[in-house]
């Protein structure tokens, strides 16, 4: 492997052991003396000058890429959609600030090119950070918050039923998540020093529709008339400067689905948000592998329930019927009374999904540079962070207008599994009725077969949600949905960040946020400047959150939207009643019900091991079987490809490395141009035989435009496993072609 990828999976292990320890406990000093430098003077240039900045800011990244062939994928829960290679690793980017005069006050947000956040990957991050840091990092200032993509690895969420298409638990995929983002924390940590923060925000259109807009119209006249849109089109830029003012990096925030790849996509990427933020690092460092930039960039998901970024809306794909190309049923999203062929079209659906994820990518990327290239405003004040749980089932509280009311344990609607029109479900499960008799009866006897069938309360209770699966009353093997969820605040100055366990609506993160906006100022906590964003689903996933209006028509977001009508109305409740906990002279720790339990020691998995890896007869592993084309030259567009005796990759998950590099000779040197988190280049695993262990690899690269003409080739870097003895690596080469 290149040197410029190499890892340390070559010095003995205690070696590397004293070279950690060293590294951390350097890292602890660093610390220390940031933080007095911070709050007195630095050396500058052979000078004493002050520093005025009011934090310490600290940005990194980690590699958090899973098992990308033999794994069902996260997000859409299709059995079918099981990883095949992969199209561009998933990282997690780690932001800390500090109040550089009272370094205690920080708060750590974690950005992670996942679908959601989870209670026992969360667990075991705040575990690490707080044993490597004690008193620094906790379970109040940790914020681990996905981007809600949905072509990543699956298998890593504790709770039953979003594990039933990953066949269980992957433990392999919860480690890589935990082990890149501590890392990405971390190097974050070893990053801080004095800075600058400030927010801008724009709009940014045709990025986004509303995938329900027929819910969205039931929310009251006058509240809509108060909004343009239907969807939230504005971003907002959180900017990172050091304190000469130059930009270290970003933390966007955008309601956009991601799900511009479709299920029908079995290549690991990190979706629309993913690529914004590779576009952004590397037009600020072009030069640099991904993966490897000192500029973070964090793009964010925000209030993203009822968005979709496939923006010229859903459309029948049904050859040889009368509607075929024509516009979904606008109530239920159905082709012919059915779901199945119902899907929403990216703006390059005529192209590929792929190009549908650029553009969209793009589109952000282009925004998140508008506002860092105009005029900001500074952003002032203490940092503070408030967290507690809440026990979800069964929470009463008081409205505004003096009526008790309470939520539900847990429960999915039939419409939940009508899908969306990002991701259609299946057979006679359709958005929008919630009648009870036009449902099939079958479903109303088999129901209670997959769990317990719902009592008179719970019926009751969950309204106009026709119960299909009661999760809150299921606990066999172990929990299948979450009871306990986390409530989270982070302030930054006069901005706060509402970090959410769920997805809200368009609607229902307008009210939260100005709800809890609303409260700030009337509490003196801060004045008529305080901003305030969703981010989320973040911590532990509690699915859907939609308003009473909304829930009433019972689209997917209605159906998903678990702990019942009053879901939204209790989190705005709780949300506020934290805001004292906000306050620059805040003390002490709000009253908390019980953590998630604890479900990973008692999860099950399926998915079996590798056995052994096999080259075929009279070969070796990374021979090339079928080589590039060397006859005459490939030009900007072209793809060139070669495929290898390959391995299975789950046998190492070459995490901070690549499964390949596109080389380029420069100087009579191979210099490595591109590697496997690129978007131009793909990995893609055949598994040949299963009794004879054989499998090939297939390396591809569309060449970009400006791609200097000269000779390149193909690198495959691949782990074998044999029947007995340990696991090894190889490394594979096309022959030398050219680009011109």
């Amino acid at each position: 492997m290149p040197a410029l990828l190499a890892s340390h999976t070559s010095l003995p292990f205690d070696f590397w052991d004293i070279l950690v320890s060293f590294a951390e406990t350097m890292t602890n000093m660093l610390w220390y003396l940031t933080t007095f430098l911070a709050s007195s003077s630095v050396l500058q240039n052979g000078a004493i000058q002050a520093v005025s900045a009011q934090y310490l800011l600290g940005l990194g990244i980690g590699d958090i890429t899973g098992p990308v062939v033999e794994t069902n994928m996260m997000g859409y829960a299709s059995l079918a959609q099981t990883d095949t290679g992969l199209h561009m690793r998933e990282r997690s980017r780690a932001f800390i600030i500090a109040d550089a005069s009272a370094p205690s006050n920080r708060v750590v947000f974690i950005n992670a090119d996942i679908a959601m956040g989870d209670s026992g990957v969360r667990r075991s991050i705040v575990s690490q950070l707080s044993s490597a840091f004690p008193g620094v990092y906790t379970d109040a200032n940790i914020a681990f918050v996905g981007t809600h993509q949905h072509s990543g690895v699956g298998g890593y969420l504790e709770n039953l039923l979003p594990q039933i298409t990953s066949l269980g638990y992957v433990n392999q995929t919860a480690a890589a998540i935990i082990t890149g983002s501590v890392l990405a924390v971390k190097r974050a940590h070893a990053s801080l020093a004095p800075g600058k923060l400030s927010l801008g925000n724009t709009t940014i259109l045709n990025a986004n529709i509303n995938r329900s807009p027929t819910a969205y119209l039931a929310n009251p006249a006058d509240e809509r008339a108060r909004y343009q849109f239907d969807q939230d089109k504005d971003m907002t830029v959180l900017r990172f400067d050091d304190a000469s003012g130059n930009a270290r990096g970003l933390l966007s925030f955008f309601a956009v689905h991601g799900t511009s790849l479709y299920e029908n996509n079995t290549l690991v990427s990190a979706d629309n948000k993913g690529m914004a933020a590779f576009l952004y690092e590397s037009s600020v460092e072009p030069n640099s592998v991904p993966g490897n930039t000192t500029f973070i960039a964090g793009f964010t998901q925000s209030n993203v329930g009822d968005t979709s970024p496939n923006t010229l809306g859903a459309f029948c794909e049904s050859p040889g019927q009368p509607f075929d190309g024509q516009p979904c049923d606008a109530d239920h999203s159905t082709c012919g009374g059915t779901v199945e062929n119902c899907h929403g079209r990216g703006p390059g659906f005529q192209i590929s999904d792929f190009e549908s994820n650029r553009i969209i990518g793009q589109l952000q990327f282009e925004g998140a540079q508008t506002i860092m290239n105009g005029a900001l405003t500074p952003v002032h004040g203490t940092v503070k962070a408030v967290h507690t749980y809440v026990t979800m089932a069964n929470h009463s509280f008081t409205l505004p207008n003096g009526t008790t009311v309470s939520t539900c344990p847990a429960a999915m609607g039939f419409a939940f599994a009508g899908g969306t029109t990002d991701g259609p479900g299946a057979f006679d499960f359709v958005q929008g009725d919630n009648s009870s008799t036009p449902q099939n009866p079958f479903w109303e006897i088999v129901k209670g077969v997959i769990t317990p069938l719902p009592t008179a309360q719970q019926v009751s209770c969950q309204g106009a949600k026709p119960i299909l699966l009661n999760t809150g009353f299921a606990h066999t093997p172990y929990e299948w949905a979450p009871n306990s969820v986390d409530i989270q605040m982070l302030r930054v100055g006069n901005f706060v960040m509402l970090i959410m366990p769920g997805e809200l609506t368009t609607m229902a993160g307008r009210r939260i946020r100005e709800a809890v906006r609303a409260k700030l100022i009337s509490s003196g906590v801060l004045g008529a400047d305080a901003y305030v964003v969703v981010a989320g689903p973040a911590n532990v996933y509690a699915h859907y959150v939609t308003t009473r209006e909304e829930y009433g028509v019972q689209r997917y977001e209605g159906a998903s939207t678990i702990f019942g009508p009053f879901t939204l109305e209790a989190y705005i409740d709780k949300y506020s009643s934290l805001v004292p906990f906000l306050a620059d002279n805040a003390s002490g720790t709000p009253a908390s019900d019980a953590p998630p339990p604890q479900q990973t020691s008692k999860a099950i998995s399926l998915q079996t091991a590798v056995v052994f890896d096999a080259a075929p007869i009279g070969k070796k592993f990374g021979q090339v079987l079928t080589d590039v084309n060397t006859a005459s030259a490939y030009h900007a567009g072209n793809t060139v490809s070669a495929t290898f005796v390959g391995a299975n990759p789950r046998n190492n998950l070459r995490l901070e490395g690549t499964f390949l590099t596109v080389d380029q000779l420069v100087s009579g040197q191979w210099k490595s141009v591109r590697t496997d988190s690129h978007p131009s280049t793909i990995y893609s695993w055949t598994r040949v035989s299963t009794i004879l262990g054989t499998s090939s690899v297939t390396i591809s690269w569309t060449i970009e435009n400006g791609t200097p003409a000269g000779s390149y080739r193909l690198s495959y870097f691949g782990d074998s496993k044999p029947l007995i003895g340990s696991i090894s690596s190889f490394t594979g080469t096309s022959s030398t072609f050219t680009v011109s």
